[in-house]
């Protein structure tokens, strides 16, 4: 029978060396997780409600801003003839970045059979698919006549239009809609076992009802969990490549062009490091909180923060030698373009953001090689959230500082954010936030059988390593004497 209200109780003290704190069951893993979409209506959380309405009215802005844009136009934005693209790129290639945590940690550790995906790869492929959600907004948008997106589609028609498949745009068309489509049914399909065990903990019959109907008729039958893995195991193929296609074809949109400072080899896997180095900032901004707020501390322990604070660093220092790369090719290829772009970068009125970038990315990050410092929650949630800015600003330098400085002076100019550019950007975050509230109300943030799974293995592991410390490990064969 489903509690009232999650269970809580105080977690063990937590050394930061464990996946999972001694203490739990398998009881205690449904109730604690699987109680918290369970609780009635009337009886749900203040501080969801709050964080909830406070979304809303930022998804309320996002309505208007995109009302507004559709009634006068893109001249709405702050764009102009030498920056054509402004904050609505930069804020696609930033949304599209912080979803590649989720795919990461979804698939590309489950091939690897990493445990410890097993508390945070919910949590994360929801925050890809919202984040994405995001994203797409942005491109269809920018078309400045959005309700004619689906021209950028192959399909017979009269208009005597086909897409340009040379062009990068086009690419990211079939780019997207792959990586969305994928990581939702793979999400879904994840999310079977538990639906059924929601249906079957229920009390309330609409609710019942509702989640039978998600759980397809799971049962739980040997051949239902044969089908399941394999299906997650197809699914996880399909989903690896696109961690590193997604954003390679998106960097390709400036690589294959002859603006200066865009025309670098380096992008594909300089995007793709950033995006997972953004991705994880924003796993651990988010998860941190909910951790402490719904009594998970358990489950998503000190060791599982100290780990992926150290992906954080890692995919941060690839990033950082990204930046020394562009420096490198600006003053070795012989181009007074690239010189002079380098030097704008420096000097010029954007300066502010290329320093801060640097700051942000590659001093902020530094702390992680300490240990003290991967496992302390005050000094990740500050340096997951100077990522976050400094993510932002490198888009913001690469596409408004390389775009201000053209190739003739006559054509230079300056770009300057609107009311409009800002008010769509906090609005995404309303669509987001209300997608990820909506989410954490009426599914389990944390995959529930995966977990049982997982306390098994940890219980047969302390087991034989107990045993073998009773035994004084392994028993040497005997001597031929």
């Amino acid at each position: 029978m489903a509690q009232a209200q999650p269970l809580r109780n105080t977690p063990p003290p937590d050394p930061g060396e464990s996946y999972l704190l001694p203490g739990e069951t398998y009881t205690s893993m449904t109730q604690k997780i699987g109680d918290v979409p369970l609780v009635s209506p009337l009886k749900t959380p203040k501080g969801w409600l709050i964080g909830f309405s406070i979304s809303f009215v930022l998804l309320m802005i996002f309505l208007m801003s995109v009302t507004w844009l559709l009634f006068r136009g893109v001249g709405v934005w702050g764009i102009n003839v030498p920056v054509a693209w402004g904050m609505d790129i930069i804020n696609f290639v930033w949304w599209i970045g912080i979803g590649h945590a989720g795919t990461l940690i979804s698939a590309i550790l489950l091939l690897l059979n990493q445990g410890w995906r097993n508390s945070i790869n919910r949590f994360a492929e929801a925050m890809t698919l919202f984040a994405v959600a995001c994203a797409g907004m942005y491109p269809i948008l920018h078309l400045g006549r959005p309700w004619l997106f689906y021209w950028l589609i192959p399909y017979p028609n009269t208009h005597g239009m086909w897409p340009n498949f040379r062009s990068p745009l086009d690419w990211d068309v079939f780019a997207i809609s792959t990586y969305a489509s994928v990581s939702l049914v793979f999400w879904l399909v994840g999310l079977l076992p538990d639906f059924a065990t929601l249906r079957d903990r229920s009390t309330n019959i609409w609710a019942k009802r509702t989640y039978g109907l998600a759980a397809l008729g799971w049962r739980g039958s040997a051949r239902h969990w044969h089908r399941y893995e394999m299906a997650s195991l197809l699914l996880a193929g399909l989903s690896t490549p696109l961690v590193v296609s997604v954003h390679s074809i998106i960097s390709l949109d400036f690589a294959i062009s002859q603006v200066p400072g865009w025309q670098v080899t380096v992008f594909p896997p300089y995007f793709v490091a950033g995006a997972v180095f953004a991705g994880f900032a924003m796993v651990l901004l988010l998860m941190i909180p909910v951790r402490k707020i719904y009594g998970f501390e358990s489950y998503i322990t000190m060791r599982h923060l100290d780990v992926m604070a150290k992906v954080m660093l890692t995919t941060g220092m690839i990033v950082v030698y990204g930046y020394f790369m562009e420096v490198w090719a600006a003053l070795y290829g012989g181009s007074v373009f690239e010189e002079y772009l380098l030097f704008n970068r420096l000097n010029g009125p954007s300066a502010w953001a290329y320093f801060g970038l640097l700051f942000c990315n590659a001093v902020a990050i530094q702390p992680l090689w300490f240990k003290r410092v991967r496992q302390s929650i005050p000094a990740l949630l500050v340096i997951s959230i100077i990522i976050s800015i400094g993510m932002w600003l490198e888009r913001y330098v690469i596409i408004v500082i390389s775009l201000e400085r053209d190739f003739l002076p006559s054509s230079w100019g300056q770009y300057v954010p609107t009311f409009w550019d800002w008010s769509l950007y906090l609005g995404t975050f309303g669509l987001f936030f209300t997608l990820l509230f909506l989410f954490i109300r009426v599914m389990p943030m944390i995959n529930i059988f995966e977990m049982r799974l997982f306390q098994y293995q940890e219980e047969e592991r302390l087991h034989r390593t107990s045993h073998s410390s009773h035994t004084g490990g392994e028993s040497k064969p005997a001597s031929a004497d």
